[in-house]
Formats: structure tokens, C-alpha cells, sequence
């Protein structure tokens, strides 16, 4: 598992212990949820769905939280957004057809940056 999928899932298991949560059911194709079970491998792929629906929940709600460091990407590009991005170092939102980067982690992600979300 890649070390930023790691640091993830772990937030995710120290929010709440699994005695507080509710139980919830809900359904999945198979193929997806076999997917989800690939990238989780042992930490078990129902936390990797909560830390999915958390970042969601945070993004859309306007609590968000940067979950990468610079220190993350190995490279940058320049890049124009063809829509609205959030840049995952600041938070800062890039508008349609505004200059930006797109930076390549470690683990070959490419994610958007703010111009500015880099030391020079």
C-alpha cells in the first residue's frame, strides 16, 4: 500500500473506534468492492470507504483539510483547469481556465496545485 494511502487510512482508524460507530449496509457491484479490498490490502478496505466519504464530507462542507504534503510531489506541470480544482497542499480552490500545476507524487498520482502551492 502507498505510503500516502497509508497515512489516510490510518486518520480514518484513529477517528473513532469501531464500538462507536453505527452499522450501516450498504451495497457494492462486486468488482468494486473486490477493488477497494486490492488497494486497502490488510488495513481492511471498509476503513478505506470511510476515509473516502470523510474527504468528501470535509471537501463539499468547506472543512478541508490538505492531505498531502509538498514534500509528496516528486515533480510539477504546468496546467490549465478545465474545471473547478481544490488544490490538495493549500486548499485553495483554481478556477475553470486558470493557470495551475499538476503535481506527480511519489506513487505517480497526478494532483492540482495551486501557481503558488510550492516553495520555489
Amino acid at each position: 500500500m502507498s505510503t500516502i494511502l497509508r497515512k489516510k487510512v490510518m486518520r480514518t482508524l484513529t477517528r473513532t473506534s469501531t464500538t462507536e460507530m453505527e452499522v450501516t449496509s450498504i451495497r457494492l457491484e462486486r468488482e468494486l468492492k473486490e477493488k477497494l479490498k486490492e488497494l486497502s490490502r490488510n488495513q481492511g478496505y471498509q476503513a478505506l470507504i470511510r476515509d473516502v466519504l470523510w474527504n468528501y464530507v470535509q471537501q463539499k462542507s468547506g472543512d478541508y483539510r490538505p492531505q498531502f504534503a509538498e514534500q509528496d510531489i516528486r515533480a510539477s506541470i504546468e496546467a490549465v483547469a478545465q474545471q473547478e480544482e481544490r488544490c490538495v497542499l493549500t486548499g485553495k480552490f483554481i478556477q475553470p481556465q486558470e493557470p495551475m500545476l499538476l503535481g506527480l507524487t511519489k506513487t505517480g498520482d497526478l494532483l492540482p496545485l495551486s501557481i503558488d502551492s510550492l516553495s520555489d
